[in-house]
């Protein structure tokens, strides 16, 4: 069956998407210093005059792909409006749900890995855009978050930044090193189950008081 003809539209968005894609390969090959406009264009296999005139800038095209890529942006918005919308959930189950599927997300994801070292090592425009958007996006949860742990000694903003953490600092030591960190390799399937028992046991612990 021959393929019909899409049109300039659609030939415009393959290409915007060939870009995007591009910058992920050209991340995990040559780091983020490797970002530049003749390597993403030459991944893609087009001509680098599309990065200009589909994004305006390398910049923008970068800040797509790491929008795209952000897993608490992606989330976020959506576990808001779920709470919003059910209020029969429970903060523990939400929490849990959060977190260990960030643990696994990260872990699984060597692009996002880099965008997170990127992130801690380099100060740009459109890291610290997304930084502040994600940061905002969690204060509007933890918000309404608040008014159900009201009149409880608990503070899940620090526990929660202590967990995340601790996952971040766990995937990236035992990518980086091959070697376990206090004894746990998260490398292992055993491993991995250990930290996330670990998170579901702190987030039962402090919210079932």
């Amino acid at each position: 069956m021959v393929k019909r003809y899409q049109g300039p539209i659609n030939d415009k968005e393959k290409s915007k998407q060939k870009l995007i894609n591009a910058v992920g390969k050209v991340l995990e090959s040559k780091g983020y210093v490797g970002l530049t406009v003749t390597n993403i264009a030459k991944e893609a296999g087009l001509d680098r005059r599309l990065i200009t005139l589909y994004f305006d800038s390398v910049n923008n095209l970068v800040e797509i792909y790491f929008r795209k890529k952000d897993y608490w942006l992606d989330t976020l918005g959506d576990v808001k409006q779920m709470i919003l919308e059910n209020n029969s959930l429970e903060i523990k189950d939400i929490a849990d749900v959060l977190l260990l599927n960030q643990l696994d997300y990260f872990n699984n994801n060597s692009e996002l890995q880099k965008l997170v070292l990127w992130e801690i090592s380099q100060k740009t425009y459109f890291v610290d855009s997304v930084s502040v958007e994600r940061e905002q996006l969690a204060s509007e949860l933890f918000e309404l978050i608040d008014t159900e742990l009201e009149g409880k000694d608990i503070d899940l903003r620090a526990i929660s930044a202590l967990l995340v953490a601790g996952s971040y600092f766990m995937v990236l030591h035992s990518k980086s090193t091959k070697t376990p960190f206090c004894g746990i390799d998260i490398n292992t399937s055993d491993g991995l189950k250990r930290i996330r028992s670990a998170i579901s046991l702190v987030l039962d612990k402090t919210l079932s008081c």
